[in-house]
């Protein structure tokens, strides 16, 4: 058998990441990398399952799926695992209030949470958004709190958009976990966690998969 036979023997799913892997953000929509609408294709006229599992947190699952058609991908807003709505759920379940410090396009994806007197602070790929005051408006919320509890969506310490590489939301994060001595809870990638609800999505186990 081929060594990548080998490798797919028992394989019944594919986890694929979308910035750097299937595009590179940026102006006008990013652009598809090369062969990767193609691969995408493929693989959804294969045996395997798909889904697609992303930290993209500067854009609602609507907004990146629309842009990802754009370019030509097959791919419906029901196959995306992303950090938002993994986010909300925690939110509802522990009754809990954010200040969110994130970027307006996501901003839609909480539209649904209550927001007034915040408990804790959800922290985002904010852009243009990490301002002085906005850092330390979280950071005074976090102070304020017995118990603080800090959500971020994501740790990346940076991605290519066309235009070169871009600071993401870890550095953030550090920034707010050294200064209030407290750790964050990250929801995407890497947690296991979030990987296991894309596995459920798809009904899929953890040595039957594929991650790319």
């Amino acid at each position: 058998m081929a060594p990548w036979g080998k490798r797919l023997a028992g394989v019944r799913g594919v986890l694929l990441d979308i910035s750097g892997v299937l595009y590179d953000s940026g102006a006008g929509g990013g652009t598809a990398i090369a062969g990767s609408v193609e691969a995408v294709a493929r693989l959804k006229r294969s045996r395997l399952k798909v889904r697609f599992c992303t930290n993209e947190s500067q854009k609602s699952r609507a907004e990146l799926v629309g842009q990802l058609r754009r370019l030509g991908f097959d791919i419906s807003e029901g196959e995306v695992t992303a950090p938002a709505p993994a986010a909300c759920q925690i939110l509802k379940e522990r009754g809990l209030r954010p200040y969110l410090l994130i970027h307006d396009g996501v901003r839609s994806e909480f539209d649904q949470i209550d927001t007034s007197n915040p408990n804790c602070v959800v922290i985002a790929d904010a852009g243009e958004s990490f301002s002085y005051q906005n850092m330390n408006n979280a950071f005074q919320v976090l102070m304020e709190l017995e118990k603080p509890v800090l959500i971020s969506l994501g740790k990346g310490r940076y991605y290519k958009e066309t235009s070169g590489l871009m600071l993401d939301v870890g550095p953030y994060m550090k920034a707010l976990e050294y200064a209030c001595g407290i750790k964050a809870e990250v929801v995407g990638k890497p947690s296991p966690e979030f990987f296991k609800s894309a596995l459920q999505a798809i009904g899929v186990e953890a040595h039957q998969l594929l991650s790319v």
